[in-house]
């Protein structure tokens, strides 16, 4: 039974470390595993190959795996982002772009009070708005 005093401060950062290793290579195997999954350039041989080849020989394959693919492997990471920004950047436009609520009914008080539409149809719009 190892004691508390037995346990020394490298022991400690040791286990650290190991801890962050382990926990690293998860990341990396499962980082090369998605990207085998998303990648547009590959058949479907090639994904179960890759991931034949990952599975079985882990350490070798995601290895070879970085070194075959990794260029390709970040150009796919950073159009996906670049994709994900635009979709973000259109979503905050339009939605700052679109008229609220009060806005919509500014505008249909206009057109009442310059006789284009009717007071049952201001209404009529304005209950389809505020529904």
């Amino acid at each position: 039974m190892v004691a508390a005093w037995e346990f020394s401060l490298g022991d400690a950062f040791l286990s650290m470390l190991w801890f962050f290793l382990f926990f690293m290579w998860i990341w990396l195997f499962i980082t090369v595993f998605a990207d085998i999954i998303r990648s547009d350039d590959l058949s479907g041989w090639g994904k179960a190959a890759w991931t034949v080849f990952v599975i079985v020989l882990p350490y070798l394959g995601v290895l070879v795996y970085l070194i075959a693919r990794g260029r390709s492997m970040g150009e796919r990471s950073m159009r996906e982002a670049q994709a994900r920004d635009r979709a973000m950047r259109e979503y905050v436009r339009d939605a700052a772009s679109a008229p609220s609520t009060a806005q919509e009914i500014e505008r249909l008080a206009a057109l009442q009070n310059r006789g284009e539409i009717s007071a049952a149809e201001y209404e009529q719009a304005k209950a389809r708005i505020l529904a």
